[in-house]
């Protein structure tokens, strides 16, 4: 079984980190006091261990679910239950299959509960989309929303507040969310632990993603961000750190894919896969060749603007 290398002690205000616990769908894990983790069954090659659900709020405040992910009887049953079906928000970071289509079968299992069915917020499909991965949210976000849960106890106010990032790049429609009180980015699939995200022309755009990642550097300055809690793999640390050395990847990368195109300017991406993309294994290759495909764009864009 695969076993997480960091999570957020469930016991402390503060970013603690524990080892060794073990990845399982079966129910979610604390990682802040109002903070859950549910990992879909869904694992492979594109998703690791599975799609991350974030179950955001308290008992007191209600719940914000963040990517429901897969159309998954099981795991939308498992939301509903962790939730005791108290769910205020249903929110997408972006709409692929493996992130959105939970979305609206959950908000329906909440139509019997008390507080009646949540609002499913995000943006809609790119116009760039796949077919499988059309998503029409009931309310469209908008950049710096921010998306509160609010408890009113005999001891005062307990507030969580969820600001809304626009980070196209990985999809045309996609966010990040900054849980503002608790100094945590929540990154969808902008940044993923145990891999690069696949960058997938011409719903994925690599200078859109490079100019994001600039964006949520900034976020994490102004909100004092140690943490990112990706879509799929662990808890990551040093978040700045983290987004600086991805980019340096991604730019090393299209430094090295630049050579290549120069020395073989007659290649095909085919051509061109197998010299730039050498240090990766071989049957990784026809993935690789998607983000091959936005970085040649890339390239050739700044090459016209030049």
């Amino acid at each position: 079984m695969a076993r997480e290398n960091q999570i957020i002690d469930s016991d402390s205000d503060e970013a603690t980190l524990l080892a060794t616990v073990p990845w399982q769908h079966e129910k979610a894990i604390p990682l802040l006091k109002n903070v859950m983790r549910l990992t879909a069954p869904n694992p492979g090659m594109m998703t690791g261990p599975g799609t991350n659900s974030y179950i955001i709020g308290t008992v007191d405040t209600g719940y914000i679910v963040v990517d429901p992910g897969p159309n998954d009887a099981a795991h939308i049953q498992r939301l509903f239950e962790a939730t005791q079906g108290d769910i205020r928000m249903i929110v997408c970071t972006h709409s692929h299959s493996d992130h959105s289509p939970g979305a609206k079968p959950l908000q329906a299992l909440c139509s019997t509960a008390m507080h009646g069915q949540p609002l499913i917020y995000g943006l809609p499909s790119g116009p760039h989309a796949s077919s499988n991965a059309y998503f029409s949210p009931d309310k469209t976000l908008q950049n710096k929303e921010l998306l509160k849960l609010v408890s009113r106890r005999l001891e005062g106010d307990s507030i969580t507040t969820v600001e809304v990032v626009f980070t196209p790049g990985h999809a045309e429609n996609h966010v990040c969310l900054v849980l503002v009180e608790d100094g945590l980015l929540l990154s969808g699939d902008h940044i993923l632990n145990g891999s690069t995200t696949v960058i997938n022309p011409p719903d994925g755009h690599m200078g859109d993603y490079l100019n994001s990642l600039d964006v949520l550097t900034a976020a994490c300055a102004e909100h004092h961000i140690q943490h990112i809690l990706p879509a799929h793999g662990y808890v990551l640390d040093h978040a700045v750190r983290v987004i600086a050395h991805l980019k340096a990847h991604r730019l090393g990368r299209e430094e090295k894919i630049a050579g290549v195109m120069q020395a073989h300017p007659d290649g095909s991406l085919d051509d061109w896969v197998t010299k730039a993309y050498d240090d990766v294994p071989p049957q990784l290759w026809p993935v690789a060749k998607r983000s091959l495909l936005a970085h040649v764009e890339h390239i050739r864009s700044k090459v016209n603007e030049s």
